[in-house]
């Protein structure tokens, strides 16, 4: 039985098709949600529909979930974010019992009890600056390609501190480090050194269980992950083969999708 999921987020919406016959992820695409957030989604599912080489009459049931769920009239039902991503990551890592998924505008934590089901959660949404938003003014800021954010990020050597908690004040502090000739290198690091503090500080208030998962496009990003597991003192679970970090809540819609049909 084929399903289908779909996360529609503030900057991008993904679609994940999965099929329970052989518990294999058929195809996944991602376009940006734009303004009409419904279009931005029948685009997606048909550029995943295309790669998977299958109809859109195959698909037995497709679940929304992310920011702009109920904007999408021809899903079958939808589900929360904090739900998906549990489905997902726990699917992909049944060790896991914390879920840290950080995107282009918020931060969550999720606490998975040992059949999956979410135990508890925490929401960072009331700045970008803990988010992947935080790293894209930075990196104009910079005037670095924010793909190559993470590579310059491990080059540093030197630890410095950032202070400011919102991301206006933090691209005055990086306009004073560069006038100070701090190196490029050494202001990224410090850049993900501040995001990775402010997540790690919602984590602990909800309390680590190992272990711990990394998801959300964010993830993609190898110095973010680097500072993570620096501020924890231990290595992230992170998705990479198969599936990017970032579908892993479209997964989880689309997991739960074939629980609801029976597959």
């Amino acid at each position: 039985m084929i399903t289908a999921g779909i996360d529609c987020g503030s900057k991008n919406t993904k679609v994940c098709i999965y099929n329970s016959e052989n518990s294999s992820i058929l195809s996944t695409a991602s376009v940006l949600s734009g303004f009409d957030q419904e279009e931005s989604a029948e685009q997606a599912l048909n550029s995943a529909l295309e790669k998977a080489g299958i109809k859109r009459e195959d698909i037995k049931h497709i679940t929304a979930t992310g920011a702009g769920m109920e904007a999408i009239s021809f899903a079958n039902d939808n589900v929360t974010t904090i739900t998906s991503d549990g489905r997902g990551t726990f699917f992909l890592f049944p060790s896991a019992r914390t879920v840290i998924d950080i995107g282009a505008e918020e931060g969550l934590v999720v606490k998975l009890g040992d059949d999956g089901k979410v135990k508890d959660f925490g929401i960072n949404e009331k700045c970008a600056a803990g988010a992947g938003a935080f790293i894209e003014a930075m990196s104009r800021a910079l005037e670095v390609e924010i793909e190559k954010m993470g590579d310059l990020s491990l080059k540093s050597t030197k630890q410095i501190p950032m202070n400011a908690q919102c991301t206006i004040f933090a691209e005055s502090e990086v306009v004073s480090l560069i006038h100070q000739k701090t190196s490029k290198e050494d202001i990224i690091r410090a850049v993900h050194d501040a995001i990775a503090d402010r997540n790690t500080s919602m984590v602990r208030q909800i309390g680590i269980e190992k272990e711990v998962a990394l998801i959300g496009g964010v993830a993609n990003n190898i110095g973010f992950v680097d500072a993570m597991n620096r501020n924890l003192g231990f290595e992230l679970l992170v998705p990479k083969d198969g599936i990017a970090p970032e579908y892993i809540s479209a997964l989880g819609a689309a997991l739960i999708a074939q629980d609801k049909v029976g597959g």
